[in-house]
């Protein structure tokens, strides 16, 4: 089941898809974190198979302070410098912070979900969404209960944004895949990001998933890995199930 509406945030209006199971709930809530690439047929596959498992899954479109956009062609951005181009400005009108602030007006609205089972929520996010995701769980670390990122990138570096600095505030259960050779997600990175969690007493398991690439969840992308993107289903809602049934 998929509904279409837009929420109002402090910066303008954003378009979220809702995907739910069918019949009354009510269901745990996820907010879904988008990839770098936007919000595209791929996406809509992915929070569509999350919301079978059972669970209410918000997925916003964070470019929405960049106006209107049409859905984005992998192929083509990655494929050409034009494409690459076209998509700069797209990730130019979001940050972590930003997104943070969206959140408390998903927050609100999932609160207003009569399908929603209580209040707390799980995060997941792909690409920069991992970084999104973990940031949230920073944020607000009071609704969300579990926090997971795959292949997400610059997730500990010296930028005083760095999800890794939100680890002292994080209470849910972490769960961070890495792509094997990922330049923005080398090894030292790795390691520092999990010295802070550890640091903080947070609950979480840091792994490199071994041949896979940036983007290996994405059934669009060249990079595609079935048996890796299985791999992070099973651990996506096994962490679910574990915190927020």
């Amino acid at each position: 089941m998929k509904e279409q509406t837009e929420i109002r945030t402090r910066d303008g209006s954003c378009p979220v898809s809702v995907f739910h199971p069918a019949g009354a709930g009510p269901w745990p809530a996820v907010i879904f974190c988008m990839d770098g690439l936007g919000i595209r047929p791929a996406l809509f596959d992915m929070a569509e198979r999350l919301a079978e498992s059972g669970y209410v899954v918000l997925l916003p479109d964070f470019f929405y302070r960049a106006g209107p956009h049409e859905p984005l062609d992998p192929k083509v951005v990655l494929g050409s410098p034009d494409g690459r181009k076209a998509l700069a400005p797209l990730l130019a009108s979001i940050t972590q912070p930003l997104a943070a602030q969206d959140a408390a007006a998903f927050f609100d609205y999932l609160d207003e979900r009569k399908d929603v089972k209580g209040k707390k929520v799980g995060t997941t996010g792909y690409c920069m969404g991992g970084g999104i995701s973990l940031t949230l769980a920073g944020h607000y670390p009071d609704r969300v209960a579990a926090a997971a990122s795959f292949h997400g990138g610059n997730l500990a570096t010296d930028l005083p944004t760095s999800p890794h600095l939100l680890a002292p505030k994080i209470k849910a259960e972490v769960y961070v895949a890495g792509a094997d050779k990922d330049n923005s997600y080398p090894v030292e990175m790795e390691k520092r990001l999990d010295k802070a969690l550890t640091d903080a007493g947070v609950k979480h398991r840091c792994e490199i998933y071994p041949e896979a690439l940036h983007g290996w969840t994405m059934k669009d992308f060249p990079v595609y890995n079935e048996a890796a993107a299985e791999r992070h289903w099973r651990e996506l809602t096994a962490l679910y199930a574990r915190t927020l049934n």
